[in-house]
């Protein structure tokens, strides 16, 4: 095994995925959208939540501490959380129904309409996030989703979708990541900058 190969190939396909982003005037609309989105949001006073498993769940709860702390500018916070960092919440509520409702039953609990969701899953089917976005619509929510390149069942359910061109979950989670950031820094200076 050359490890300087596989580690060359490694930065080397990052590289091509954020070219094709790079490239994608589908994404770049979805990103500004989401963006005004968010925008109107946080000025109505609503909130922005996020979803997410495993790496996506990492992702979810780093994104929505840019927006909630701080991203570029020394700022007054805004109301972003990730649905998965309460432990005994998620625990009790996936013994006592199932680990598909755990997001779900918190978007009953405490969205509302004009609150943003973005749900994160790089193939696009994770049951819990789908279901989460599911009853987000019902709240009159925006919805949001992060995923790889075919979008999976979300790309027929969410408002607005990013769907990373590529099926390698490693690159498609840093590109969530590279899109989030966009997105947080935009939102931040449309808010923020005078």
């Amino acid at each position: 095994m050359d490890k300087n190969l596989l580690i060359s190939q490694a930065i080397k396909n990052t590289i091509e995925t954020k070219n094709k982003i790079l490239e994608s005037k589908e994404i770049f609309s979805s990103i500004e959208r989401v963006v005004d989105e968010m925008t109107i949001a946080f000025k109505a006073g609503n909130k922005v939540l996020f979803c997410g498993n495993g790496g996506s769940a990492a992702d979810a709860q780093h994104l929505a501490a840019e927006l909630s702390g701080k991203f570029y500018l020394d700022r007054e916070p805004l109301p972003a959380e990730a649905l998965h960092v309460n432990t005994s919440y998620l625990t009790a509520a996936a013994n006592d129904y199932s680990f598909n409702e755990v997001f779900a039953r918190l978007i009953k609990g405490m969205g509302k309409e004009g609150d943003v969701l973005v749900g994160i899953s790089t193939s696009g089917n994770s049951a819990n996030v789908i279901r989460a976005i599911e009853e987000a619509k019902k709240k009159g929510m925006r919805t949001v989703g992060f995923t790889g390149e075919g979008g999976g069942k979300m790309k027929e359910i969410c408002d607005y979708l990013i769907n990373v061109p590529t099926t390698d979950a490693p690159r498609i989670q840093e590109a969530h990541i590279l899109v989030g950031h966009i997105i947080c820094e935009i939102v931040e200076k449309n808010i923020f900058s005078s």
